[in-house]
């Protein structure tokens, strides 16, 4: 994990295709407070456009995205 940001949640998404990242990103930011950051880690080669497209239209903000071997781990803000 990244030193310099400290997530409230850490999400696990790998082996998930489209669109369920998203839907269990989006459930567990329900369950956040507004500033808190989710760590989702998925394996959705698509998720390279459905995060940051997801995020402008729910308002939320992806600090950093992050490769990790064939994965990716995107840090996002609630807004």
């Amino acid at each position: 994990m990244n030193d310099e940001l400290k997530s409230k949640e850490s999400l696990d998404l790998t082996g998930l295709a489209c669109p369920m990242p998203i839907v269990k990103v989006s459930k567990a930011m329900k369950t956040l407070e507004p500033g808190d950051v989710i760590d989702a880690l998925t394996s959705d080669p698509g998720a390279q456009t459905d995060f940051p497209a997801w995020a402008r239209t729910s308002g939320n903000e992806i600090l950093k995205t992050q490769t990790e071997g064939d994965n990716t781990r995107f840090y996002i803000k609630k807004s």
